[in-house]
């Protein structure tokens, strides 16, 4: 396959439905049972010694790292198309919630702890805005951009940009395999477009990057898999 030939995973689509499927039907191997450690290791350089910071979620789904950053005395914001999944959130963190619709997105509704420091808003990400919950302090993508449908990138790192304040820290992570091998999701994200997406607004630091290759990913068909850390700061 020459250079010129077009990205074979760029026609690829997942509906909403599709995801929402996936959670009911519990095929979510993409969920991880304790706080994600590459999160862990990077904490720091995402906090930069502030305290009380709010994070954005992108399809959060139940990511246990929500509640690990609600009781550090973070605020948590997060988006998810899959009602089980928040539900099972709250349920599985023996946290109280409450459940109201969003005036401004039709059929969208927003769940909270009783506490207000966990939100989670079960909608179409494209249709969250920062009029909803304002801009944010840090935000943790792991699997989101992985999971969006290619075509959708340029959408997607509009609306990142566009719920970053000036002091955020977005931790993005991605992941580098050979997509002739097999087709997705989760999608194979090339640096190149981590950067032609963001540079203009960001300043992009490649925190990490580990074999990620295992031998589930082995049987899709890969034969390399690298899972890539980065760090965007809005540029001054």
């Amino acid at each position: 396959m020459t250079g010129s030939m077009p990205d074979p995973q760029e026609n690829q689509v997942m509906t909403l439905e599709e995801w929402e499927s996936m959670w009911q039907r519990g095929m979510t191997g993409f969920h991880q049972p304790t706080v994600y450690r590459l999160l862990q290791i990077n904490i720091d350089k995402v906090l930069a010694g502030r305290t009380g910071v709010k994070f954005f979620f992108p399809l959060c789904g139940k990511a246990v790292d929500m509640k690990w950053l609600a009781d550090m005395g973070h605020t948590v914001v997060g988006v998810e198309i899959s009602e089980k999944a928040i539900r099972e959130f709250f349920e599985e963190s023996k946290m109280s919630y409450s459940e109201e619709p969003v005036p401004t997105i039709p059929g969208a509704k927003v769940f909270r702890n009783a506490e207000k420091t966990v939100s989670l808003y079960q909608c179409d990400i494209y249709c969250f805005s920062s009029s909803l919950e304002g801009q944010f302090g840090a935000i943790w993508d792991r699997g989101a951009f992985v999971a969006i449908n290619p075509k959708d990138r340029p959408k997607y790192a509009a609306l990142m940009v566009s719920l970053m304040a000036p002091d955020c820290r977005f931790l993005l992570d991605t992941l580098l395999y050979n997509p002739e091998r097999y087709s997705g999701p989760p999608f194979c994200v090339p640096n190149e477009q981590v950067h032609s997406l963001f540079e203009s607004y960001c300043d992009i630091e490649p925190l990490q990057e580990e074999d990620a290759l295992t031998e589930d990913f082995k049987n899709w068909g890969m034969d390399y898999l690298i899972e890539k850390i980065h760090l965007l700061v809005c540029k001054s």
